[in-house]
């Protein structure tokens, strides 16, 4: 059995050598938030609060003070999930060294969730931190975001098949036995121009904050953590949310410039949110947890910026402005399939997006989608290199398989997309205080 960890803890096992050093550490230095000036009494009040908050409720149940967010790292479920998207992106995949052991992995798990919970309070990575590590040695925090706040910073974790077995089917961590039946390989699927180089991965995390400095700090500084253990992969940026999982926000528009993810699953659903999201079969570890798909579609934004604008609402099924579905009403007034107009055909278009994605036109599948916007410079013609970097909450992957299987059949929205990543992910439950993430997987 391995050893729980109690967090936040002295980080003696992220420089053993160094350990004595941090027991030096001034008290203050260890609770105050990196803009620990913005109020020190209040910024350890809520330092102290959402450690012994528990719950995932973190997701919903937020630590305010000043105009600043923060979201506890603790609870049911991992918070990066159902709590509100923020505006900024960094998702990064790692690969475990060949010569990893499960030691290796247990431990590199215990680390970055000692971090991550330090992270998420607006923390240096570890009490010493960025500039109290005396001069003779790298900074355990890299710094670029001191005088930041936390940002409402979410860090979710999540493991690739590859952890349980790898592609010639060798059990390298002694995991396989707890291989969820449910976990699967998506199929190809229409306009999938899959790079190897950017996708899978034995490890993912998911960095989300409103400051995008904030998000870079925490995926470098856990990339550091990581190192002679496990690699970056790759990883991907993203801004500008183009869904809203919580009724509280307001539904953005995606690069094409449409409204995107208004019929999306909120947290303020959670019986759909059961239904649809929550792993509730398969080990026992995983139960609470989600499955969590990437997929970095490339978007034909000159090609779909020479549409007329009748024609981009009927490939989408909606009006552009308004985002209402092309049936009538308002943006949340539900889509009617099967209303006809003066012609007696379909006002929304049986091929249109919101059609083909429909829950109703899909065995009742829904799932909660956290995607965002990307823009990566320039190809060599000069069109924009840009899209969506689609992230997607489901419990079984099968069921996003079957709505993007039917989506392809005709979908007319797929002829301006382009799949080049693809990549499925297990987000184990959330960790409870003491417990490092995923460590009921290696207690299994």
């Amino acid at each position: 059995m391995s050893d729980p960890i109690d967090s936040p803890q002295p980080e003696a096992s992220l420089s053993p050598e160094t350990a004595d050093s941090s027991l030096a550490e001034p008290e203050a230095r260890k609770g105050m938030s990196r803009r620990g000036l913005f109020g020190l009494g209040g910024g350890l009040g809520l330092a102290a609060g959402a450690i012994a908050g528990g719950f995932g409720g973190a997701a919903l149940a937020p630590k305010t003070s000043g105009g600043h967010l923060e979201y506890g790292f603790f609870g049911e479920h991992q918070a990066g999930i159902i709590t509100p998207a923020q505006d900024r992106l960094h998702f990064a995949a790692f690969d475990l060294r060949s010569d990893a052991t499960r030691d290796d992995l247990i431990a590199l798990l215990k680390e970055w969730t000692y971090a991550a919970s330090r992270l998420t309070l607006g923390l240096d990575v570890s009490a010493r931190g960025a500039f109290d590590g005396g001069p003779y040695l790298p900074p355990d925090d890299t710094g670029e975001a001191a005088g930041l706040d936390a940002a409402g910073l979410t860090i979710t974790f999540g493991f690739g098949s590859s952890l349980f077995r790898d592609a010639a089917g060798k059990d390298r961590f002694g995991l396989a036995g707890q291989l969820p039946p449910d976990f699967t390989p998506l199929p190809k699927m229409a306009n999938d121009f899959i790079s190897p180089e950017r996708s899978g991965g034995d490890l993912c995390v998911q960095a989300c904050a409103n400051d995008p400095q904030v998000a870079v700090h925490a995926i470098r500084n856990l990339t550091r953590i990581a190192f002679g253990r496990a690699t970056l992969r790759w990883s991907q940026l993203g801004f500008g949310r183009t869904s809203s999982t919580s009724s509280a926000q307001t539904t953005p528009r995606n690069l094409f410039g449409q409204k995107d993810g208004t019929r999306n699953l909120k947290a303020e659903q959670p019986e759909r949110l059961a239904e649809h999201v929550w792993i509730s079969d398969g080990p026992a570890w995983a139960r609470g947890g989600s499955y969590l798909v990437a997929r970095r579609i490339a978007m034909t934004i000159e090609v779909w910026d020479g549409l007329q604008l009748s024609e981009q609402d009927r490939v989408l099924g909606r009006d552009k402005k308004s985002g209402a579905p092309l049936s009538g009403g308002t943006e949340f007034t539900e889509p009617d399939f099967a209303k006809t107009g003066p012609t007696g055909r379909p006002l929304i278009d049986p091929r249109s997006h919101v059609a083909r994605a429909a829950p109703e036109n899909n065995g009742g599948i829904a799932m909660l989608r956290r995607g965002y916007n990307y823009v990566d410079g320039n190809d060599g013609t000069g069109r924009l290199d840009a899209g969506l970097f689609f992230i997607g909450f489901v419990k079984a992957p099968e069921r996003f398989a079957a709505v993007h299987t039917n989506m392809a059949r005709d979908d007319m929205f797929v002829e301006y997309l382009k799949t080049t990543s693809s990549s499925v992910f297990l987000v184990p439950p959330g960790a409870r205080e003491g417990q490092y993430v995923g460590q009921a997987l290696f207690e299994a």
